[in-house]
C-alpha cells in the first residue's frame, strides 16, 4: 500500500478532473475537497468518488462547465442555482456573498440547488468556521431510509453538519454525520470488499434487519435513533428539498450511476455571528471543559487531526493515476 502526499492526491485528482472535461477552476475546487477529506481519513468522500465523478462528467450527469448563478432576494438570503454543476464549485462562487450577508445581518442562509452530492458536508461547514461563523449544513440524497416500521425508501441518509469557530480561527466543535446509523458507503465499501455489515445498521426488502451489504442496498438503512434520525432525516429533506430548488429524495437517481438524469440535490446553510452575544466563547470553553471532565473526553471536532501523507490502498491508487492519464 502506497504512501501518497495529499498534495500529490490533490494534483492529481485536478489533472483526472480536467481530463475528463472539467474546467481548470471547477477541477481544482472538487481536487481540494477530495485531497482534505483524504487527510482526515474520510476515504468514503475522498478518492472512493474520484472515477464517479470523471465517469459523470462525461456522460453529463454533472456539468463539466457550469457557472453557477448567484442572488440576494433578501439580505440575509443567499441563493445558488449551481446549473447541474458540483455543489464545492457553487460553493466557492458563493462563499464571500454569504460571508459578508451574514456579518451585515448577524445571521444569513446559504441554499444551493440543482447541485451534484457534496458528499462531506462538514467541509463546507469547516470553511464558515473557520472565517469566524457558526455554520449548521443540511443536504439530501437518493433514497434509502424508511419511515420507522414502514419498508418503502423515502429519503435520503440527509447528513447534518454543525461547525463552531474557537475564536482564533481554528474550531472548537464540529460533527457530520448522516441521519442513519452508518453513512451509505459504508454499506458499499462492505460490499465491495465481500464483508458483512453488523446488525442495526439495515433493512432487507421485507424490512427484516440484515448483515448482508446486498440485500441492506436492496431494502433500506436504519435511521439512527429510530425515530428521532428520522426526524431530523425529514428536517433534512425539507430545508434542502423545499428551500434550494432541488428535488426530494424519492427522485434522486443513484448518486454513482454513470449514466442518468443529474443529481439536482440541495444544500442548505445557516451561517450565525457569534459576535451576536457577548457570552458566546465565554459559555464555549464552558461547556469545553464541563465535557473534558473525564480523562479521554472531548467535544467532537476538537483536535482535528489533518494528516500530510496518507497510506492508499494500490487498487484505488492505481485507478486514480489511470483517470489522470486520460478519459477512459
Amino acid at each position: 500500500m502506497p504512501t501518497i502526499t495529499i498534495s500529490e492526491i490533490q494534483e492529481v485528482c485536478k489533472t483526472a478532473l480536467e481530463k475528463h472535461g472539467a474546467l481548470p477552476w471547477i477541477a481544482e475546487s472538487v481536487a481540494l475537497a477530495v485531497a482534505k477529506n483524504e487527510s482526515r481519513q474520510n476515504r468514503i468522500c475522498g478518492l472512493y468518488y474520484l472515477q464517479s465523478y470523471c465517469e459523470q462528467l462525461v456522460s453529463g450527469r454533472v456539468s463539466k462547465d457550469a457557472e453557477p448563478v448567484i442572488s440576494t432576494p433578501k439580505p440575509g438570503v443567499v441563493q445558488v442555482d449551481a446549473k447541474f454543476g458540483f455543489a464545492q464549485s457553487a460553493f466557492v462562487r458563493a462563499f464571500p456573498t454569504v460571508m459578508d450577508a451574514a456579518k451585515d445581518n448577524g445571521i444569513a442562509a446559504l441554499a444551493i440547488g440543482h447541485s451534484h452530492t457534496c458528499t462531506s458536508l462538514g467541509y463546507f461547514t469547516e470553511q464558515i468556521a473557520r472565517r469566524g461563523f457558526i455554520a449548521i449544513g443540511f443536504t439530501n440524497s437518493s433514497p434509502i431510509v424508511a419511515p420507522p416500521g414502514g419498508k418503502i425508501r423515502t429519503i435520503g441518509t440527509n447528513p447534518v453538519a454543525f461547525s463552531v469557530p474557537d475564536g482564533d480561527g481554528g474550531i472548537a466543535m464540529q460533527f457530520d454525520q448522516s441521519t442513519t446509523v452508518v453513512a451509505l458507503g459504508k454499506i458499499t465499501m462492505a460490499k465491495e470488499a465481500g464483508e458483512s455489515i453488523p446488525e442495526g445498521w439495515a433493512l432487507d426488502e421485507d424490512g427484516n434487519p440484515t448483515t448482508d451489504p446486498h440485500k441492506a442496498l436492496a431494502g433500506s438503512l436504519v435511521s439512527a435513533g429510530g425515530y428521532k434520525g428520522w426526524g431530523f432525516g425529514l428536517m433534512a429533506e425539507l430545508l434542502t428539498a423545499g428551500l434550494t430548488g432541488g428535488i426530494a429524495s424519492q427522485f434522486v437517481k443513484p448518486l454513482k450511476a454513470t449514466n442518468g438524469d443529474p443529481h439536482d440535490l440541495g444544500q442548505y446553510f445557516l451561517v450565525i455571528d457569534p459576535a451576536n452575544s457577548e457570552t458566546f466563547y465565554e459559555r464555549c470553553q464552558q461547556v469545553s471543559d464541563l465535557v473534558s471532565q473525564d480523562e479521554g473526553t472531548r467535544l467532537p471536532g476538537q483536535y482535528i487531526n489533518e494528516l500530510t501523507e496518507v497510506d492508499v490502498p494500490d487498487s484505488l491508487w492505481h485507478l486514480a493515476l489511470s483517470l489522470s492519464e486520460g478519459a477512459k
